[in-house]
């Protein structure tokens, strides 16, 4: 208590001195405790934007020849078919869980009495329902029924279904629709998902493919993989299974643009290295802001030790130790970095509380679909405990230099001092 009453006085009598340290410590602390929470929240927002479909998972898209092959010119169109289907189910068995197909028809009209909503269908495999996260509100899921005997099967997004039944969507569920000019039995209501550019009705694949004429195409193609654990052991896949394709089209084996393959396994892999990068980035900013607390504290504490030279002087005269002048100006040091860094860690706490609250979790509308730029933008508490820690121990390691340099003075040097 005897320290703690002393350094209160001290504090007393150089109020402007106190200020100006406990500045210097609270806004490093505050500084990095948002920097590091608005960080989070931007990177938090990234990651929950692209957490919409699993991550061992490819797509396959149809494109254009860019190399002339077997006597045929550039510049063709590839349309993937059922043999490439097949192709991607038997020859990489090794690698592949399940392959599907996706196709889409635009411009359907569903009818249920007298209301109607502007929709286009989407032909898909049961598996879609997993490597697009979807979420069920009623009902199911295609099924491989569905698919074999090409049923005339839908489900409805939950906004679908409220056009259509405004009282009660989900007395939708079993009854039958009118799609254009055929009928369909509702069988499952979507979640709404509104981080979607569109809202599609599901319908089977084969069934699509059948009542609209496509013939053998199949839009595109997706599947699951595993033991494809790098970016070299994906690249030598997609290289195989280009080749492969290619072939099956008469195209170069290597020609890149023939089909595009878009492989969200190496995506997240890349967006990983750069959350990474930006976390390291804001981290470094951030101790470069509590560096110059540091700076501060030591500066300051430097001046103190000058301004108390003679009160040293004195205090060793009249019997006080080194070890009690150095305890003396490490106690103050430790106390005024403790109080100011905690000061400091509580307003960057409410800083980003604030930012939850009003950021946080915000959808932004964009016209076509709702995104998030801000989730979670905070910082854990034993981050903030431990940024605290580090100042104060930096502090305590700032004003140990002009301690000892008080602690070895002469009284008698310290007495002739200005």
């Amino acid at each position: 208590m005897e320290a703690l009453n002393e350094i209160w006085q001290t504090a007393q009598r150089n109020k402007l001195r106190t200020a100006l340290t406990g500045f210097a410590v609270a806004w490093g602390i505050f500084m990095l405790i948002v920097l590091l929470g608005a960080g989070n929240g931007l990177l938090n927002a990234q990651v929950e934007n692209n957490d919409r479909w699993v991550d061992n998972s490819m797509m396959v898209f149809g494109g254009m020849t860019s190399k002339p092959y077997e006597g045929l010119k550039e510049g063709r169109e590839i349309s993937l078919e059922d043999q490439d289907l097949v192709l991607t189910e038997t020859r990489f068995t090794q690698n592949i869980d399940k392959a599907g197909a996706i196709l889409f028809e635009d411009g359907s009209t569903i009818t249920f009495g007298e209301n109607y909503v502007s929709s286009s269908l989407r032909g898909v495999y049961p598996m879609d329902l997993e490597i697009n996260k979807r979420k069920l509100a009623a009902g199911r899921f295609i099924n491989d029924f569905d698919i074999r005997e090409r049923r005339k099967v839908i489900l409805l997004s939950e906004n679908q279904a409220r056009e259509l039944v405004p009282e009660d969507p989900h007395r939708l569920l079993g009854k039958t629709v009118r799609v254009g000019d055929m009928a369909f039995t509702v069988v499952g209501l979507e979640q709404e998902d509104k981080s979607r550019m569109s809202t599609e009705a599901i319908v089977p694949f084969t069934t699509l493919q059948t009542i609209y004429n496509r013939g053998n195409h199949v839009g595109r193609i997706n599947f699951t993989f595993h033991g494809l654990d790098t970016e070299a052991d994906n690249e030598a896949f997609e290289q195989r299974y280009r080749a492969t394709i290619n072939r099956n089209h008469r195209a170069a084996p290597d020609d890149e643009d023939a089909i595009w393959v878009w492989n969200r396994f190496t995506q997240a892999m890349q967006m990983a290295k750069g959350t990474n990068i930006i976390q390291t980035a804001l981290w470094i900013i951030g101790l470069f802001t509590l560096l110059s607390g540091i700076v501060g504290v030591s500066n300051i504490m430097l001046i103190t030790v000058r301004e108390r030279t003679r009160e040293f002087g004195i205090r060793k005269a009249i019997g006080a130790s080194p070890a009690s002048i150095l305890r003396i100006i490490i106690t103050e040091s430790i106390v005024v970095t403790g109080f100011f860094g905690y000061i400091g860690m509580l307003l960057g706490i409410f800083a980003n509380l604030y930012m939850d609250a009003t950021l946080g979790s915000k959808p932004i509308e964009t016209g076509l679909f709702t995104t998030t730029v801000f989730v979670n933008p905070t910082v854990s508490l034993g981050t903030c405990l431990a940024v605290t820690v580090v100042l104060i121990i930096a502090g305590t390691i700032a004003g140990l230099v002009p301690a000892l340099k008080a602690a070895r003075i002469r009284p008698i040097e310290a007495l002739r001092a200005e």
